[in-house]
């Protein structure tokens, strides 16, 4: 009985409110910063439920850029003073301080509450429903895409008809972006995803780690079974050329299947691995007449083949490599040369300076360690999540 008691308590006093907030910015990248604020709120303040679309509005009462403006809806366990809190905590950390007797002026994150589940507040702090909401149309109207019907407790109006009979809705422009709840619907705007590094850098265990939080597609490499590849540790010179051409041949079959089969049940693809390793690779270990053969054979596969959104390079120093391919234990790479995984790792940067149109990042994990440091693994998702908000928005 009095464990029942206490299981309807928690369930009472865990109940989730309904919130609904205001957005805007009118300084620098004006989409990248509400967008990071949306993941922020989604974070701390509660569950992103709803979002607008995004108008553009001129600055009103002063001279400035034209703001971006939407609304939201959430669903939070915080107090309405908790949640405010939380509201110019995260202004803060964008550079907003909210001055005593603020007034109008350019900023680049105003975040507002406007409701609060049905509730009426005046504290000196804190005034829910927002005392001028009802004001301005550049609140107003991307409220009414969330909520129409919502009858302000106060006006004794819904949204729609407040919309209505405020003056300057006509100034708002509809933008065609649109904002994402959180960073796993971001990610799903990805087609394909590449993961690269070399030998040892833990490209396969951050595409597997990926793949399983964001619901991915895994494309994994499949190279154990290569029968040249225990030969080409001991006789270089000699297996280099077949062991080359037979991984080109074994790569390109299997990117070409695993990356034109679309899995509807996925949200994009992730890669332990990108086509164009296997010209880096043949330019180290191939003579030069040999090299000239093997690259008039790639350049004709690598025109058929799905390029990456985004190329992920993995940097360790070769002492890290070395480290790392002793602990995994494959009795064939334990002798393989320092020097050979310094070119890799030059071959590697060399391909992205010479392909500038080619999206990519790279990261240092010479002091980061993914697999046991959460925050190492959130630092790598957030530059994931900077480069596709700066270069596709």
């Amino acid at each position: 009985m009095l464990y029942c008691f206490a299981y309807f308590a928690k369930l009472i006093m865990s109940k989730e409110n309904r919130a609904y907030l205001s957005l805007g910015s009118n300084l620098g990248n004006r989409f990248y910063t509400l967008q990071k604020a949306i993941f922020e709120i989604n974070r701390r303040g509660g569950k992103v439920v709803k979002i607008s679309s995004i108008y553009e509005t001129p600055a009103e009462g002063f001279e400035g850029e034209d703001f971006l403006n939407a609304c939201l809806l959430i669903q939070t366990e915080l107090e309405p003073l908790s949640l405010l809190e939380t509201i110019l905590s995260i202004e803060r950390s964008f550079g907003r301080e909210r001055k005593q007797s603020e007034g109008y002026e350019s900023r680049t994150l105003d975040i507002d509450l406007l409701l609060y589940n049905n509730e009426i507040i005046h504290t000196d702090t804190l005034v829910v429903p927002h005392p001028k909401m009802h004001e301005r149309a550049f609140v107003l109207k991307p409220l009414a895409d969330i909520a129409p019907q919502y009858y302000h407790p106060e006006e004794n109006k819904d949204i729609r008809n407040l919309l209505q009979q405020t003056k300057g809705r006509e100034k708002l422009r509809k933008s065609p972006l649109k904002f994402f709840k959180d960073r796993s619907s971001l990610f799903a705007q990805l087609h394909f995803l590449a993961i690269e590094g070399n030998i040892g850098a833990g490209k396969t265990t951050l595409s597997k780690m990926i793949a399983n939080e964001f619901n991915a597609k895994l494309v994994l490499e499949r190279f154990a079974d290569n029968a040249f590849l225990p030969k080409f540790y001991e006789d270089q010179a000699r297996y280099a050329f077949p062991l080359e051409m037979s991984f080109l041949a074994d790569r390109y079959q299997q990117f070409t299947d695993d990356t034109t089969q679309f899995d509807l049940f996925k949200n994009f693809m992730v890669s332990d691995y990108d086509i164009f390793k296997s010209l880096i690779f043949a330019k180290i270990t191939l003579q030069e007449d040999e090299f000239n053969l093997y690259r008039k054979v790639f350049n004709f596969m690598y025109k058929e083949v799905k390029k990456p959104d985004i190329y992920l390079y993995l940097y360790q120093n070769t002492e890290r490599l070395l480290e790392n391919i002793k602990k995994r234990g494959r009795s064939y790479e334990q002798n393989i040369p320092f020097d050979y995984l310094e070119k890799i790792n030059r071959g590697y940067m060399d391909f992205i300076k010479g392909h500038p149109q080619q999206n990519s990042i790279i990261l240092d994990l010479s002091d980061m360690d993914f697999v046991s440091r959460p925050s190492d693994y959130e630092s790598i998702l957030e530059q994931l999540e900077n480069k596709i908000l700066l270069t596709r928005f």
